[in-house]
């Protein structure tokens, strides 16, 4: 390095020694390095300016959400606000409409008191129909009494006025009460006496008959023929089956006959309208004792019957088959009994109807009381 020295005056002059110049060559190196760590500082202050601003933003951003959510929550708080006021003042009203405690006390009491007139009445009530259920089933006792007692007057209906007594019988046991002892007693001696009477067959006789008017709606009159026995009549038949004379005799002897025993009746020949109105005959009659045999009624029956007999003795001949056997079925039937002699029940009814008014009178006797009880608590 040169160094120049300035003289003091202008007019002398100074030696002046300077430092050499620095070469161009060394100098580029060391700026190329400086500018490149300058650009490299400057890049990285430039990302960190991104990044300090994009987390800004994003603070930024992250910020309003939040002031968001904030504002539907403050939202939120102000409508349940809203409707806690609301219910404050319902309430508010509620409490302003409840009676105060003196009235509260007064109705509680009232209600007790409501409660326990209830649960007597609930008591009074079950007293009241427990009577009446029992007095309902006797009263069904007495009805079946009345009903059997009927049957046996109406239609001599023996097995059921015994079904009838029977269930009478079961509900005064149903009772348990020592009170019934005397009706029941003369109730088994009506269920005794119907058990020792034999019940007519009459559905039997009446079927009978029926199979009867069958068989007469089918009766014929029995023609009356000659009979050849061999004995001659002046002349006219000789003995030859082939003789024009015995051939004659055997046509004309349909039409015509000779009774040598005049002590006998003769009956004419029925046909055309005479033997319907004898078959209608002898059907109505037979129909008289279907009826009469339902009903029980004995002499209408044996009327009936000796009417059918009557009606086929004067207009059947008797030595058809048909005739006989069914003039001795007739026989045969008038015979069965179809009417008995039935036990009277009036005792019988007479002693429930007496059980039950026994019964009723203490029991009229204990409502009139509980009833004027009642009344007289209820007055002020």
């Amino acid at each position: 390095m040169s160094e120049t020295v300035l003289p003091k005056n202008d007019a002398e002059p100074v030696l002046v020694h300077s430092e050499p110049l620095p070469d161009p060559a060394h100098k580029e190196p060391s700026s190329r390095r400086g500018s490149n760590g300058l650009a490299i500082l400057a890049l990285l202050l430039g990302a960190a300016g991104v990044a300090v601003g994009g987390w800004s933003v994003w603070q930024l951003r992250a910020i309003q959400a939040g002031h968001q959510q904030q504002s539907g929550q403050i939202e939120d708080i102000n409508s349940q606000t809203r409707i806690l006021q609301q219910s404050e003042q319902q309430l508010v009203a509620r409490l302003a409409q409840i009676p105060p405690a003196q009235e509260l006390e007064e109705r509680r009491r009232l209600v007790t008191q409501l409660q326990g007139d209830q649960q007597r009445l609930s008591q009074r009530l079950e007293t009241v129909l427990g009577a009446s259920r029992k007095d309902w089933r006797l009263a069904e006792a007495e009805h079946l009494l009345r009903l059997a007692s009927l049957r046996l007057s109406a239609l001599q209906d023996i097995n059921s006025a015994q079904a009838l007594v029977q269930g009478a019988d079961e509900i005064l046991r149903e009772q348990d009460d020592p009170g019934a002892f005397a009706a029941r007693e003369q109730l088994a001696k009506s269920l005794a006496a119907l058990r020792s009477v034999d019940q007519p067959d009459r559905t039997g006789l009446f079927l009978q008959l029926a199979a009867l008017r069958d068989q007469a709606a089918q009766l014929n009159a029995l023609a009356p023929e000659y009979k050849d026995k061999g004995e001659s009549l002046l002349g006219l038949t000789d003995g030859s089956e082939d003789s024009y004379w015995a051939k004659w005799w055997d046509k004309i002897s349909q039409y015509i006959r000779l009774d040598f025993h005049a002590d006998k009746n003769i009956r004419p020949l029925l046909a055309g309208q005479s033997l319907t109105q004898v078959r209608l005959a002898l059907s109505l009659a037979l129909e008289q004792a279907q009826w009469a045999a339902l009903n029980g009624q004995a002499p209408v029956y044996t009327q009936a019957v000796t009417e059918a007999r009557s009606v086929l003795d004067a207009n059947f001949n008797q030595d058809n088959p048909q005739s006989k056997v069914l003039g001795e079925r007739l026989d045969e039937l008038a015979r069965q009994p179809v009417s008995v002699i039935t036990p009277d029940l009036t005792p019988s009814l007479a002693a429930v109807q007496a059980y039950l008014q026994q019964r009723h009178q203490p029991v009229g006797g204990a409502l009139d009381q509980q009833a004027e009880g009642a009344q007289s608590g209820t007055k002020p």
